[in-house]
């Protein structure tokens, strides 16, 4: 940051997304699409380099070709000023082994931080969407002395199994417990059936973060993760601090998409977070041009509307082809949509084809799927649920080139 203090960001993009699978399937879930153009990891990115914090490093591991060719192709920064935005493998550098969590991964990464010497490192989720301005959350880190603050979002107490929930102390900006994905946790005095929800964006000072990354490192009896081992031991000690998401503010935000913030952990969110961004007024508003979401999507021509094609409540990226009928849904580049065919309720990622007469309904299919004349997605649950993946509110998923029967 220029004039004010030196942070390194670190994005955790590693994780094997297993609750969204089959999109995961063939890739990192920091790397699936979302919104048409636009790759998960991207939402973190954009918030860190929208906050001029603008040497970051994305840790990443399972499955990750698609998640470095995105980085690497997409996230160019001036390398005159010294800027960078690069995925770093894990490399085995303590030893032929992979990540064991989170903050493995970061232990075996010092290098990063030790040839940056950063005052402040950043460490935030990859794959959540949402707006944040980080700086403010610095701010407050660096007026508390706190050694880790991290940002908390207040979700009803029935989800607390979810996320890492924390305790806040009476003056609500210390943390008092740090308690991973309990079953069971007490509310908030104000809200009974709240809890705050740690969003995985943490700000540490730097010596702060060694010393507790070398201390897990000793513990043979701990899990080696963020939320699980590093959060509550500096909590224990007295140093973790809490930021609550709800007093950020970023340029150009609405009353309805201010604060929004969503977990696309699994199938049912995931497909929920899109229905979010169609609305006449959205949830979340990807429009927002004095804090833009930044992606590319490649060089494609304008969408097109040809024999009586038609779309409401859509959304409708570049080089698609629309002869059919679309309604309430959220297609990739590339899609075609053929006359007679009827799309409603979806999200078509890149280069789906629906055939002539084709129905997709409630459904999420990821790039290459082709939908032959005529097939039915969506009509019939009982030979859906025979056939394809169904979550449990009933989205319908293909992987990525799945043969539609």
């Amino acid at each position: 940051m220029r004039g004010g203090p030196s942070v390194l960001g670190i994005v955790l993009a590693g994780g094997e997304g297993k609750r969204l699978m089959p999109l995961t399937a063939d890739r990192a879930k920091p790397a699936v699409t979302f919104g048409g153009t636009y790759r998960l990891v991207d939402f973190v990115l954009s918030n860190l380099v929208n906050a001029d914090i603008l040497r970051i490093c994305v840790l990443t591991q399972y499955k990750s070709h698609s998640l470095d060719r995105h980085i690497t192709t997409t996230w160019r920064m001036s390398s005159l000023l010294g800027n960078y935005v690069t995925p770093v493998p894990a490399q085995q550098r303590l030893g032929p082994r992979w990540y064991l969590g989170s903050a493995d991964a970061i232990l075996q990464s010092l290098n990063l931080i030790y040839d940056e010497q950063p005052e402040y490192v950043a460490v935030f989720g990859a794959d959540h969407v949402y707006r944040m301005d980080p700086r403010q959350m610095l701010a407050q880190h660096i007026d508390s002395g706190a050694g880790v603050t991290v940002a908390g979002i207040r979700v009803p107490r029935a989800e607390s199994s979810s996320f890492g929930v924390i305790t806040p102390g009476r003056d609500g900006q210390t943390v008092q417990r740090f308690l991973e994905k309990p079953a069971d946790p007490p509310g908030l005095p104000d809200a009974p059936e709240c809890v705050f929800a740690s969003m995985g964006n943490y700000v540490f000072t730097t010596k702060v973060l060694i010393e507790a990354l070398q201390r897990d490192a000793e513990d043979p009896d701990s899990v080696h993760d963020m939320g699980g081992s590093i959060l509550p031991a500096l909590t224990d000690r007295g140093e973790a601090g809490l930021y609550d998401f709800s007093d950020n503010h970023v340029p150009g935000e609405t009353s309805r998409d201010r604060g929004y913030w969503r977990d696309v952990g699994t199938l049912d969110a995931y497909y929920e977070a899109h229905m979010d961004l169609i609305a006449e007024r959205p949830a979340f508003n990807l429009y927002n041009r004095s804090w833009p979401i930044y992606t590319h999507s490649g060089q494609l021509s304008p969408a097109r509307f040809n024999a009586g094609g038609i779309a409401g409540e859509s959304i409708i990226s570049a080089g698609c082809l629309i002869r059919g009928q679309v309604t309430r849904s959220v297609l990739s580049p590339g899609v075609v949509v053929d006359p007679g065919a009827v799309v409603q309720g979806s999200v078509l990622h890149d280069n789906v084809h629906v055939g002539r007469g084709a129905i997709v309904r409630g459904a999420v299919l990821d790039k290459n799927v082709e939908v032959p004349p005529g097939a039915t997605i969506g009509v019939n649950p009982d030979r859906d649920a025979e056939l394809y993946t169904v979550s449990k509110a009933g989205v319908i998923a293909l992987g990525k080139g799945q043969r539609v029967l």
